[in-house]
């Protein structure tokens, strides 16, 4: 089995290349301001067969002088020339010790650096939801997340395939390459921590797996899942699952409702299409609405969750509004709320 790595949201940095040429220009600059001070005072170094110092001459003892080479062909023979190797030469020695085996300590302060962000994210998780599968539907899944304010680094994608690792990294979530079927991976994930975990793997029975490693691992997270087939919906829910959705039916339907009632189909699809006109909205009732009926709500109720179950009851047979209850509404565009 390929070795699993928790991969968290890649943060910006300069392509390799562009990072090596950034160096080397700046040794190369080093060099030429060490030379060019060498040149000021030229006629306080000498070369050992006696001619004068040039340019090249202030270049090559720059060079092998801060690479600490330094064959003594070319000497510094006054007071002030020695002192400028002292005070100046040596500290730009070190600059330019440190510029070349930069790349060196980078890569080693990189992975220190990626150790403790995992393990400081390992420590710090908490109600985090958890989408095994990445694709169209686990993305779908994680931009309705991100659309309802729910924080990226706080969605953690499990999928075997490294493109869709990169593409869930690339929106900012933190992301496993492995099977979600594997304890191991769901622990790597802290699902005993998570707040939901959404299922949306391509195969029903790889679905079913997930689901019952999941309740294994954690008795009371909330779990959601997809299935392609309607005959695996009890299946799915007999493994731990709370919510299943059947895709492939559901979009059946859709289509269905379409040829005979396309303004109701047109609706269904704006409610599900969250974050464009209209969208279903839950929030928790008031003290002030306790005791009261869905029809003293300014919202459009559809349904009223009440219990531990959080089952849902449709808003004309909710009766009165209790502690605890909340309610499943309709959210109008701005530009329709305000007429």
């Amino acid at each position: 089995m390929a070795r699993m790595e928790l991969r968290l949201p890649q943060r910006r940095e300069r392509p390799p290349l562009v990072e090596i040429g950034r160096r080397i220009a700046f040794a190369i600059a080093i060099v030429l301001v060490s030379a060019v001070m060498v040149m000021a005072d030229h006629e306080a170094y000498e070369d050992s067969d006696g001619s004068t110092v040039g340019w090249l001459d202030a270049i090559y003892y720059a060079t092998v002088s801060l690479s600490t080479t330094g064959y003594g062909d070319i000497v510094p023979v006054t007071p002030q020339a020695r002192f400028f190797t002292i005070v100046i030469l040596t500290p730009l020695r070190i600059l330019f010790l440190i510029v070349l085996i930069g790349t060196t300590i980078t890569a080693l302060s990189e992975r220190s650096r990626k150790e403790y962000r995992i393990s400081r994210w390992k420590a710090r998780v908490r109600n985090h939801i958890i989408i095994c599968g990445f694709g169209t539907k686990g993305r779908a899944a994680a931009r309705t997340l991100i659309t309802d304010g729910f924080e990226p680094n706080r969605i953690v994608v499990i999928d075997p395939g490294g493109e869709r690792v990169a593409a869930a990294q690339a929106m900012g979530l933190v992301a496993i390459q492995a099977n979600a079927e594997q304890s191991e991976t769901l622990k790597e994930a802290r699902v005993d921590r998570a707040r939901a975990v959404l299922i949306t793997v391509h195969d029903d029975n790889s679905a079913v797996m997930i689901a019952l490693t999941v309740r294994k691992l954690n008795k009371t997270v909330y779990i959601a899942a997809s299935v392609r087939e309607e005959e695996n919906v009890d299946l799915l829910k007999q493994s731990g699952a709370r919510s299943v959705i059947t895709a492939q039916e559901a979009a059946g339907r859709l289509v269905g409702l379409a040829a005979r009632k396309p303004s109701v189909a047109a609706v269904a699809e704006d409610l599900i299409s969250y974050g464009i006109g209209l969208d279903l909205k839950q929030r928790p009732i008031t003290e002030a609405e306790i005791g009261k009926s869905v029809r003293d709500v300014t919202e459009v109720v559809v349904a009223v969750v009440r219990g531990s179950r959080e089952e849902a009851i449709p808003a004309n047979h909710a009766g009165e509004l209790r502690r605890g209850d909340q309610l499943v509404y309709i959210q109008f565009p701005d530009h329709l709320s305000q007429t």
